[in-house]
């Protein structure tokens, strides 16, 4: 096996583009170095990023975030404003693995490694972030929800990488929330896992709304039914009602030793009611939070 380890990412999409055999990308490695020792994966080449600096810096630009997609779950917890900003992307992000892996796991390898269950992609859909690509024909822009295809499958072409992590520009009285459940009450793989970003108008009504689901389908959901549910309302019961049941109509979950395919679709109804009253909570205090 080859190891590389550049310092741009022009070098590195050199070297995925030009690999002859498998090549895989190695940023905090809590995926990839156990896929290797169980040899469920076995790259040709290997080519670790966290030389990059463009790919390990938080950066907030005119009220958007861009972060790096090496940045582990440590550093963003440990980010005051982002975790002022976007608590709910925070707290998907450091439910990835136990204290010692937050200081490896990142962003980038728990999007890219393509499970459906991933604790941070239904965040980061429901607050609406994009990544940014960069390839051999340049960079490009996609959506969080449009990356991954399916079980180990994403819609990176060969050659390219993701760079960063692009998170909107908050406007007063919006939050984000995230919530999931486990078989146990810690280090487990989620059952569901529910993301919500909400924003709401003076009087508490809300007027925007984004719901991302994980671990009920073959890929990570955005739940347009879901957001669009509740707009017009200030979450009243026949409101979280059509929330769940138009949450539970998104799923199309497997069954498996943490759960079947009935109790994913009952408690991602469930979730989806839980976290959007904490979203909402959280809108209605956060008038100043962008300034």
């Amino acid at each position: 096996m080859r190891y590389e380890a550049p310092d741009r990412i022009e070098k590195a999409v050199d070297l995925l583009a030009s690999a002859a055999g498998e090549a895989r990308v190695l940023a905090g490695g809590t995926d990839l170095i156990v896929q290797m020792k169980s040899e469920i994966v076995e790259p040709d080449l290997v080519i670790d990023v966290k030389r990059i600096a463009e790919m390990r810096g938080v950066v907030e630009e005119g009220g958007a975030f861009r972060i790096g997609a090496a940045v582990s779950g440590a550093e963003l917890k440990e980010h005051p404003r982002l975790r002022k900003v976007w608590p709910g992307v925070i707290e998907a992000a450091n439910l990835i693995g136990s204290t010692q892996v937050q200081g490896r796991a990142t962003l980038g390898g728990n999007l890219c490694n393509a499970s459906p269950a991933a604790d941070s992609v239904p965040a980061l859909i429901a607050a609406g972030a994009k990544v940014i690509i960069a390839g051999p024909a340049g960079r490009r822009e996609l959506a969080v929800e449009d990356v991954v295809l399916g079980p180990r499958k994403t819609a990176l072409a060969k050659g390219e990488i993701v760079v960063a992590f692009v998170l909107p520009k908050r406007v007063p009285l919006a939050a984000d929330a995230y919530l999931r459940f486990i078989p146990r009450t810690e280090m487990d793989i989620a059952v569901v896992g529910c993301g919500v970003d909400l924003t709401l108008d003076p009087a508490g009504k809300i007027i925007a709304a984004r719901m991302g689901l994980g671990a009920v389908a073959a890929r990570p959901l955005l739940v347009g039914e879901a957001g669009a549910a509740i707009i017009g309302s200030s979450l009243d019961e026949p409101a979280l009602a059509r929330l769940e049941a138009a949450a539970r109509a998104a799923c199309r979950p497997i069954d498996d030793k943490r759960g079947t395919k009935e109790f994913r679709v009952q408690i991602a109804g469930v979730l989806a009611r839980r976290v959007v009253h904490i979203a909402y909570e959280r809108a209605k205090a956060s008038a100043k939070v962008s300034t």
